[in-house]
């Protein structure tokens, strides 16, 4: 059942994606992968996103971009949690949606570090770290041409316990459409 939920949730995210990238003047799409950490036990990561076109935050030097992603997170085996329900074991597919927003102008040397807020939905199965249907994703990176370094954190906000989250450290590797 999580499986064929989630399939309906990538269709919809690359439908709307789709729609969109036409009237996005400037989208970029990134592939990123790293490390994700559950307590100290780190494990394997990727996320594929697309960042689109940038929109002022009415007179202020804020700007604000739509932002889309669909990730993977491997499972651990931890022997500490074999007899916990929910385990650790699981492989776990994020999509979130959301916003990435960034401070100056182009040509401001700090323009490129960028937060972003995202609401996810995960399939898979649940784990110690994410342990519901829906999380809520933190990144702080820096943005270059091509180039990204990022720190993320998903976790469902402590409504729903265990709640130990995740958090990555990701490289990315992009290219505007």
């Amino acid at each position: 059942m999580r499986s064929s939920r989630f399939a309906l949730g990538v269709i919809a995210t690359l439908t709307l994606s789709a729609v969109a990238i036409p009237a996005a003047a400037e989208t970029h799409l990134e592939l990123q992968g790293g490390r994700s950490y559950m307590d100290t036990h780190g494990t394997s990561v990727f996320f594929i996103e697309s960042v689109f076109d940038a929109h002022p935050m009415g007179q202020s030097r804020f700007t604000w971009s739509p932002d889309v992603s669909i990730g993977y997170i491997d499972g651990r085996h931890i022997g500490r949690y074999a007899d916990y329900h929910p385990g650790v074991t699981n492989n776990v597919w994020v999509g979130a949606a959301g916003a990435r927003f960034h401070y100056g102008n182009d040509t401001d040397w700090y323009q490129p570090l960028f937060f972003s807020f995202q609401v996810a939905g995960t399939a898979g199965g649940h784990t110690q770290a994410l342990s519901s249907d829906y999380e809520f994703v933190s990144t702080l990176g820096w943005q270059m041409k091509n180039v990204s370094f990022q720190i993320r954190h998903i976790s469902n906000g402590s409504f729903h316990e265990p709640n130990r989250g995740e958090t990555m450290a990701l490289v990315g590797i992009g290219f505007n459409l």
